[in-house]
């Protein structure tokens, strides 16, 4: 099991420029298909962040023109991902944490404090908090919702074109009602998440799709 801790802060509270923090996100813990991603990201002083916000406040062009734009301007950012058989094998809240410490290892330069979305925070070997609501109060935790949805987003585009069956593209692997639909059609793909109840109820008796 990945080590975690619930120390939370209000971020007004901190004593220390919050764009000189790691902000960390994830994107994908919700789906019945596909990988989990997390994105670190380091603002820094200077570039105008004033645009960046919660991802899920963004359109989808808004989304991709902000995410160019943190690649471009921010001091340091990461991605980190936790795969289908890991989220079976460890959990979807352990394999989120695991993607955020992927995240975390893969900054070009490290950061002495970590701020991240939700309840828990992973062990990153500095100090770290969680945040609640942080995509939506801190800016380096809502840069770092933006490249994780951004770039899960175009893995199940991407994903679409072997599976066009299912309509990943359009949902992105949520369990909308034209998933379902695909799911009990079709069975499950070799990409879904066979530890998640509405998959593994359509997985008995079916074909697993790609395998």
């Amino acid at each position: 099991m990945t080590q975690r801790h619930n120390k939370q802060i209000d971020p007004e509270d901190l004593k220390v420029s919050l764009l000189a923090c790691a902000g960390i996100d994830e994107a994908g813990r919700g789906p019945l298909a596909g990988p989990v991603i997390a994105a670190a990201v380091i603002l820094g002083d200077g570039p105008d962040w004033s645009e960046v916000n919660d991802s899920k406040k963004l359109s989808e062009s808004k989304r991709e023109r902000l995410s160019a734009y943190i690649k471009s301007h921010a001091q340091a950012w990461a991605l980190g991902r936790a795969e289908v058989a890991e989220i079976d094998d460890l959990n979807i809240l352990n394999a989120s944490l695991l993607a955020m410490q992927r995240a975390f290892s893969g900054l070009s330069q490290s950061a002495e404090l970590v701020l991240v979305d939700g309840n828990f925070s992973p062990d990153f070997g500095v100090l770290s908090y969680a945040v609640v609501k942080g995509d939506q109060r801190v800016k380096a935790i809502a840069a770092a919702s933006i490249l994780a949805k951004v770039t899960r987003d175009q893995e199940m585009r991407d994903l679409h074109q072997d599976f066009p069956e299912y309509g990943f593209a359009q949902h992105k692997g949520y369990p909308s009602a034209k998933h379902l639909s695909a799911l009990q059609q079709h069975g499950p793909c070799s990409h879904h998440r066979t530890s998640f109840r509405p998959v593994r109820e359509y997985l008995h008796g079916n074909r697993v799709e790609g395998v």
